[in-house]
């Protein structure tokens, strides 16, 4: 009899269910899509489409197999998020995502209260309108008949948690990107709800990632096809979840992701905060561990526009997708490192970090007759690299140290890229076999540690396997580290550009 284990991984676009045998295998996945809904700065999203993105999803896998062979159910989820219940568990209004930015103006209500750096030091984020925190003030400030009843403001996957236990939690890797977790404590912050002017009241209780929210309730079951009974792990939000899934399990250990947006992360026995405040931190899935993690806005999607821009009409031609990205590797390679001095600023959709700059754009510059698509191409790769590497910097100025990075996300299957991240970190970059999977096998092996099944979570080194190792080739990576310098300068020297840019 095989015994199993289910994993949500509830995105922004979809919801992604896959199921794992307890030695790591996948059996299947399946993804359940629902709608965004984007206004200006606006970006929301209906509960119970999510809920019944999971309904679908679990039907579709539990059909095949035997539902009391799994073992446990997990979650990753969409971080950053507010979704306001009332008393009864019912959603007051549609969530606000991760991707909404309207609340600027109680960002700097903050501001008027709170020095930036304190207030980075205890959350370990920077104070933005990316996170919980402003959004559920910017409910009490403009629908404050929401804001008053509001019983608990959570996040997507403790929503889908509810709705299987009948259980409000939340678990410290998720609520740490809510900007009301102390970092260094890990609960709730006094200090960081007045700042804010909210009520602490609507918060949920605080679980760890492995502890068991529930059990899934008959209602559920009858619903989704588990059955009766079946333990419900928290799991965790989904930049932690893909650090677990990675193997970034132990102090040092590091990963790459090159998803439409692109960072790295890596595990520490503590909190990293720069005093430049470029990278911020999460809690880890891990008790005991942290994550401090750098995030770049276009990392897979600057090659995503630059492919689209430069293939138009490919799939017209018959070209199909993986053929057209043949030929990029085959261009790519056929240009030399630092693609003929062309540089590119990856900025095209503002960045995080290390920039912290809504206003930058993405730029070629150096363009000349001898630069053809080849060298264009080359360029977005080590454009993405490079500001990768000012993460990377900075995580060693303030003492981190890591000697290589499991390299995730759909951009990793570029060969060309690939190296070009090897050589212009200085690293070993490992890829694994399966790229696409480390937010699952991280909810996966966090379920299997909560029901006891593992021991640990060292057990995703049995999981991983690692199909090559990028070397960086020291001639390229001499080359690099003077493209860098001039990387660092081009976008120094267009600031007060980007910021009249729209004038």
């Amino acid at each position: 009899m095989a015994t199993y284990l289910l994993a949500h991984d509830l995105g922004t676009t979809g919801n992604k269910a896959t199921l794992f045998t307890a030695e790591g295998e996948l059996v299947k996945s399946v993804t359940c899509t629902y709608p965004l809904a984007v206004d200006g700065p606006c970006a929301e999203q209906n509960a119970e489409d999510w809920w019944q993105a999971v309904i679908a999803a679990t039907k579709a896998l539990t059909e095949s197999i035997d539902p009391a062979d799994i073992a446990a159910v997990s979650f990753s989820g969409q971080m950053m998020g507010c979704l306001c219940l009332d008393g009864q568990g019912n959603p007051l209004r549609p969530a606000i995502i991760w991707a909404d930015i309207r609340s600027k103006q109680q960002e700097n209500d903050v501001r008027r209260v709170m020095d930036d750096y304190r207030y980075y030091l205890l959350a370990g984020h920077r104070l933005s309108p990316s996170y919980s925190t402003t959004k559920l003030a910017w409910i009490r400030d403009n629908e404050p008949e929401v804001y008053r009843k509001t019983d608990k403001m959570i996040h997507a996957k403790d929503y889908i948690l509810y709705k299987l236990t009948g259980n409000l939690v939340s678990e410290v890797s998720d609520a740490s990107s809510t900007c009301l977790l102390d970092i260094n404590t890990l609960d709730w912050s006094d200090t960081l709800i007045k700042a804010h002017g909210l009520d602490k009241s609507k918060l949920p209780p605080l679980l760890s990632s492995v502890d068991m929210a529930g059990r899934v309730t008959e209602e559920s079951a009858r619903l989704t096809g588990l059955l009766p009974g079946t333990p419900v792990i928290c799991g965790g939000g989904d930049g932690p979840a893909a650090a677990v899934g990675s193997g970034a399990v132990k102090e040092g250990r590091a990963n790459l992701c090159l998803g439409t947006s692109s960072w790295i992360s890596f595990a520490s026995d503590a909190p990293l905060p720069d005093p430049a405040m470029t990278t911020f931190t999460f809690a880890h899935m891990v008790k005991g561990k942290w994550l401090p993690t750098g995030t770049m806005q276009t990392g897979g999607g600057a090659l995503s526009w630059a492919v689209k821009a430069f293939f138009d009409g490919a799939e017209e031609a018959g070209l199909s997708k993986a053929a057209v990205y043949e030929r990029v590797n085959k261009e790519v390679n056929a240009a030399l490192p630092g693609a003929e001095g062309l540089l590119f600023l990856p900025y095209l959709m503002g960045e995080r970090s290390p920039r912290w700059n809504s206003q930058a754009r993405g730029c070629f510059l150096g363009l000349s007759l001898n630069h053809g698509r080849g060298e264009l191409l080359r360029a977005v790769m080590e454009g993405v690299a490079y500001n990768l590497d000012v993460i990377r910097r900075a995580f060693v100025k303030n003492g981190a140290k890591f000697d290589s990075l499991m390299l995730m996300g759909g951009g990793a299957r570029n060969a060309a890229w690939q190296q070009i991240l090897a050589d212009v970190l200085g690293l070993p970059v490992r890829v694994p076999v399966m790229l696409n999977e480390a937010t699952s096998m991280g909810a996966a092996v966090t379920a299997g540690v909560g029901v006891g099944l593992y021991d640990s979570f060292d057990v995703i080194d049995s999981f991983l396997t690692v199909r090559e190792t990028r070397l960086p080739q020291p001639e390229n990576h001499a080359v690099y580290e003077r493209a860098k310098e001039r990387f660092d300068e081009a976008y120094a020297s267009l600031c007060d550009f980007f910021a009249h840019a729209d004038a």
